[in-house]
């Protein structure tokens, strides 16, 4: 039987039995749609990282309280409370003139918190920051102002509301937000009311920034976020916009002495504040997404062998139940190479049309979290490499090859008299 009839045999067999086909193809499509997919995850991630970095500016240090490890990172993002970061260290490294390159500075404190207005109430976010925010991260105000340098040191009573609040907290009511009085109350807060704040500006759509969303926001002088929303007396970071990137690591040692000066540090080990670069940010979150990934990737993988061990299993099962059929062909003149191709070439049709479907569905699941992304403000790029789907396809392929060779070969060592005789 030449190439072209062993192909319709093998299309024939498979179209026959479309149940154990279709059973066999699940597996592979399982696992290749879930390289497509995860493949294509990291990348959007990466994406939104870089993105996200862009949005705020290559030039900027953060200071986080607590030691951390230079490629881990901060301790607060294991919960874990640490109060040495204060707001004179922040006036330190704007007005001592120990940190020359030092553009702008804010310090700043977060919470979640409950925004009254009448009788509409929203959940929403707070930073308690200092008028010099806008110097530092790239926020834009849509209307009003963002408090000034007057109002804030005097802890006015004044707030700017993200876009999202402004538009959840006024809409449908036609009234202007700027110049109304809300009522912000923290989580941590049981009684009722809340502090009165006069709305002085409203941002512009921003999305998110390093995983903050700017829209669900509101801003306030820090007094009032710190020690009457928070009742608390430290901060949760500091930012410095640096004069040129070029002064970037002068910077983070000026910095550095300066705090260790002032927190008396004595020793390597009582260092109790990270200074990080916001480009070294990206780079650990990328290198975690990474590896995420790769990790993510693996575990996809495993329902390809998975799948492969399906076919090894339906192939060898196959050959019992055609047996008599093999034995036919080989005593009319097939031989054990045809014998084998054949069957070599079923689990070949099997795993390929597993990795064609699996590629479409991991694409069509990869387009549609790029959607929901997107939609929930995230800047998520729909990222499908060539090299991800030739990885896929090639995968697919050879584990057809790989868990059909042994059945293949075991079909084409059957005895034609033996065969024959099989019931």
């Amino acid at each position: 039987m030449d190439s072209i009839g062993t192909i319709r045999l093998v299309f024939r067999t498979l179209l026959a039995r479309k149940g154990r086909s279709f059973l066999t193809i699940l597996g592979i499509v399982i696992g290749v749609a879930g390289v497509i997919t995860i493949i294509a995850l990291g990348a959007g991630a990466k994406s939104l990282i870089i993105g996200q970095i862009t949005k705020l500016g290559s030039d900027i240090l953060s200071i986080q309280p607590g030691k951390s490890n230079e490629k881990g990172p901060p301790a607060q993002l294991f919960g874990i409370t640490i109060t040495t970061l204060t707001n004179e260290d922040a006036e330190a490294i704007r007005n001592s003139g120990a940190v020359p390159h030092a553009k702008s500075v804010f310090g700043a404190v977060m919470g979640s918190a409950s925004v009254t207005w009448h009788d509409k109430t929203v959940d929403t976010n707070f930073m308690g920051t200092e008028y010099s925010l806008p110097d530092v991260i790239n926020i834009t105000i849509g209307s009003g102002s963002f408090f000034s340098q007057q109002e804030g040191e005097g802890n006015a009573n004044v707030a700017v509301l993200g876009a999202s609040v402004a538009e959840e907290l006024f809409k449908d009511s036609g009234v202007n937000p700027l110049g109304q009085v809300i009522k912000v109350r923290s989580a941590s807060q049981t009684e009722a009311g809340g502090i009165p704040l006069r709305v002085v500006g409203v941002t512009d759509k921003q999305g998110s920034s390093l995983f903050l969303d700017l829209d669900d926001q509101i801003f306030m002088p820090l007094d009032i976020g710190q020690k009457q929303l928070l009742g608390i007396h430290y901060l949760r970071a500091i930012d410095v916009k640096v004069d040129d990137p070029k002064n970037i690591d002068q910077t983070i040692q000026d910095i550095t002495n300066l705090l260790k000066q002032r927190h008396r540090v004595r020793s390597e080990t009582d260092v109790d504040f990270t200074v990080r670069n916001l480009a070294d940010a990206v780079d650990i979150l990328n290198t975690v997404t990474s590896a995420l990934s790769l990790f993510l990737t693996a575990m996809a993988a495993i329902s390809l062998i998975v799948g492969g061990i399906g076919i090894l299993n339906i192939m060898l099962a196959t050959v019992a139940e055609r047996t008599r059929e093999i034995g036919l062909r080989k005593a009319v003149g097939a031989t054990k190479s045809a014998v084998a191709k054949q069957f070599l070439l079923e689990a070949g049709v099997l795993t390929f049309l597993g990795g064609v479907v699996g590629i479409a569905i991991g694409i069509i699941i990869s387009y549609l979290i790029s959607l929901v992304m997107n939609y929930l403000g995230f800047d998520w790029a729909f990222v499908v490499s060539i090299w991800s789907i030739l990885l896929a396809i090639g995968v697919s392929i050879l584990t057809g090859v790989i868990f059909g060779l042994y059945p293949a070969i075991k079909a084409s060592k059957l005895d034609p008299i033996e065969a024959l005789r099989y019931e």
